[in-house]
């Protein structure tokens, strides 16, 4: 009934970014340091300098924070907050000089992510776990799969994936090599198949294997489309059939690249799917990574993974404080 996926040969379909290293980093902190490179580059590194040998605080120094802020794309409200927060503490003679600012900053930046820093837990009495990963092209959905895929298998939870995107070329095959390696099934039908009838047979499968967690890739979209956005409604129906609490987690995948835009891509998800969790991918490759303090003051939806390279581990749990201290390190 459910047929699983042979791969074919590496030169018959490019594969895209995938790597192959297996390899864990000697230490996470400065992958994420490194990762963050960018985006360090063009909002802490440029407040570093303009407190730099600064010892008075005035309001020429806090409209310079609230440009470079502005610049990495933290947001307007988020900025708003953040600069509001340094001028009050200033008027109450709280902040003795710049440097006790910076130190100021920093922390209230923590606060504002460390809400949404909530790990995805998955409850020992719910089998499987369904975890629905969504977002638009692009984003990097299939590869955050196999790499979470990789994770469950490092804390020995039983995985299958279900290969719900159907139309992208070389989505499936893309899957089953992720599939292959991280050792766990992978449920496919042919190319162009509806979409809810793969999820819907993975589910069934899981169910008859006792499979933990059951991971369901779906096509990429843009938020506009709204008749492929009604499609992935479609989807959590069909799940609602077998088990009314399905899909569990709603994971919504989004390109730090992107700024501004991936918080306009988690509104229109949330809207119509209501969306539990975030990955924000590709931060290594942005000066935007700011967004990510958009996205939680503007949500408040938990972000359950960052991801901050290519290698197999550089999709890591997020955690504020660390996130914020790699931002502010030399």
């Amino acid at each position: 009934m459910f047929d699983f996926l042979k791969r074919k040969k590496d030169s018959e379909t490019p594969i895209e970014n995938i790597a192959v290293e297996e390899e864990k980093p000697a230490g996470f902190f400065t992958r994420l340091k490194q990762g963050l490179a960018k985006t360090r580059t063009s909002l802490t590194a440029g407040m570093a300098n303009l407190f730099l040998g600064k010892k008075e605080l005035n309001q020429d120094l806090l409209n310079e924070i609230e440009m470079a802020l502005l610049s990495a794309d933290v947001g307007v409200e988020t900025t708003e907050q953040l600069i509001q927060s340094l001028t009050q503490k200033l008027a109450r003679k709280e902040l003795s000089d710049a440097s006790a600012a910076f130190a100021c900053l920093k922390e209230e930046m923590k606060q504002i992510l460390r809400p949404c820093a909530k790990p995805l837990v998955l409850p020992k009495d719910i089998k499987p776990f369904v975890i629905l990963v969504v977002g638009i092209n692009g984003s990097g959905k299939t590869t955050t799969i196999g790499k979470l895929a990789k994770i469950f298998r490092e804390e020995n939870k039983t995985t299958m994936l279900a290969a719900g995107d159907t139309f992208r070329a070389a989505a499936i095959e893309q899957l089953q090599i992720w599939g292959e390696r991280n050792q766990v099934p992978v449920i496919a039908q042919k190319s162009g198949a509806d979409t809810a009838a793969v999820i819907y047979d993975a589910m069934e499968a899981a169910k008859a294997r006792s499979i933990e967690i059951l991971i369901a890739d779906t096509a990429g979209r843009l938020h506009t489309q709204s008749n492929l956005m009604t499609e992935l409604a479609k989807v959590k129906r069909v799940l609602g059939k077998i088990d009314a609490s399905a899909p569990q987690e709603t994971l919504i995948v989004l390109d730090a690249s992107l700024g501004q835009n991936a918080l306009n891509q988690v509104k229109q998800f949330n809207e119509l799917l209501g969306v539990t969790g975030i990955v924000l991918t590709k931060l290594d490759g942005t000066a935007k990574g700011g967004i990510i303090f958009a996205i939680a003051k503007k949500t408040g939806i938990p972000i359950r993974f960052i991801g901050i390279g290519e290698g197999i581990h550089d999709l890591r749990p997020f955690n504020a404080d660390e996130f914020v201290d790699a931002l502010f390190a030399e």
